[in-house]
């Protein structure tokens, strides 16, 4: 009989090699053929491993009968300092086991370094083109944002949350939500955890979920998606809609510094360069339009809204004025924000929410939400809504609430 002790063998990974700390020692690794180019004398193998790709040297005969492209191996070889190789070093190459062929060789070449598909034949061959390296990189970077989101939200004191993806109503209305038949009941996937987040602060105070939601939306600009992945925060005890600026800039100058530390193989595949991040301008909504409308020339069409060309403009003009890539764009008009948005006492045509602009595209919206019951059934009902619909949400209001804020990204994954 065998018992489980949990203890298992640790296999030899990319980035232990890329160190040099095992140089000129015998190492076992296990990966797929990704490329295979027969020089006469010696045959180059790239052996693609699950954090990047090595340069393994085989001399004649040393490669078994019937190795080629997509195999998947166990090799055994010696690690050599090589500057000309990608990682600056290769495996040369003592034993090889082959694992599995394929049954038919691949539709399209991925150890090319760009594959030129139309979308549909891309999308038809998925499975087989995530295995092309830009293709993989761009999970990685995925992978290091939400890793870069999570660690910095534990350390500010943020608990992590799950919740539903099935809902009884839309948490930001209009008609671009999915509908369900919930066992004969109507239900939506969420377009957001907007609601939930907020009851939670009134457990946790600081909460978090990394997350899918859902629009309806056609894919007909690169602003929609039907499905992305959402990273959302909520906190409470504020003592300005700022606070929320505030963590949000810090949570990307430590998402930079991860990527620039750990994610640099996949930024260069991609040709990303990471923006420098010192600090971001921060502009009210009614300056904004005014100040790109007067530099750029182009007239203010809608009051309460920012067109595309004016989210380009005002970008441009965050640069040029201020060498800032990134602009906070505050105190969006009230017609235009949620119903949950506080209204600036200030100036109630105006919130105190915010959008990110990077580049002149919206990536982060969010802003300090109603906690007052009465305040906020009062919204409601100003914008025709039946607060009655809403009574479980509306629960936390009325049994107390801290004064809260709320931060969601656009960003599609």
């Amino acid at each position: 009989m065998k018992f489980a002790t949990g203890e298992s063998k640790t296999a030899i990974q990319y980035q232990d090699l890329a160190g040099g700390g095992l140089n000129n020692q015998s190492v076992t690794l296990h990966g797929a053929v990704h490329a295979l180019r027969d020089m006469g004398g010696i045959t180059f193998l790239t052996l693609r491993m699950a954090q990047g790709t090595v340069q393994c040297v085989a001399a004649p005969g040393q490669l078994p009968e019937g190795l080629c492209e997509e195999c998947t191996v166990s090799l055994t070889g010696t690690v050599c300092a090589e500057p000309r190789s990608p990682g600056g070093f290769e495996i040369h190459l003592e034993k090889l086991d082959i694992l599995s062929r394929p049954a038919e060789p691949m539709p399209v070449p991925v150890s090319k370094r760009k594959l030129n598909l139309n979308l549909d034949t891309e999308l038809s061959l998925r499975p087989l083109v995530l295995r092309e390296l830009r293709h993989r990189a761009v999970f990685r970077v995925q992978e290091g944002i939400c890793r870069a989101f999570r660690d910095y939200l534990h350390s500010q004191g943020f608990t992590e949350i799950h919740t539903p993806k099935i809902v009884h109503a839309g948490a930001e209305g209009g008609s671009n939500i999915f509908r369900l038949d919930y066992f004969g009941r109507k239900a939506f996937l969420a377009q957001s955890p907007q609601f939930y987040k907020q009851m939670m602060v009134g457990v946790y105070e600081r909460v978090f979920e990394t997350a899918p939601v859902f629009r309806a939306e056609k894919h007909n600009t690169v602003r929609h998606l039907n499905e992305y992945t959402s990273l959302d925060f909520e906190m409470g005890y504020l003592e300005s809609f700022y606070d929320v600026i505030e963590m949000e800039t810090g949570f990307l100058k430590h998402c930079f510094r991860l990527l620039g530390a750990e994610y640099g193989r996949e930024l260069a595949l991609l040709g990303v360069e990471l923006p420098a991040l010192e600090h971001i301008p921060c502009v009210r909504f009614d300056e904004a339009k005014r100040l790109a409308a007067e530099r750029y020339g182009r007239p203010i069409r809608d009051p309460y809204d920012l067109e595309p060309e004016e989210e380009v403009n005002i970008g441009r003009y965050a640069r040029e004025e201020w060498g800032s890539d990134f602009v906070f764009i505050t105190h969006y008009p009230s017609k235009k924000r949620p119903f949950y948005a506080m209204d600036d006492p200030d100036d109630p045509r105006y919130t105190l929410s915010f959008d990110l602009l990077y580049k002149g595209m919206e990536v982060t919206t969010g802003g300090q939400r109603i906690h007052q019951w009465q305040e906020q059934v009062d919204k409601m009902r100003s914008r025709g809504m039946h607060p009655e619909e809403f009574e479980s949400y509306l629960s936390i209001h009325k049994h107390g609430m801290p004064p809260t804020a709320v931060w969601a990204s656009a960003w599609s994954g």
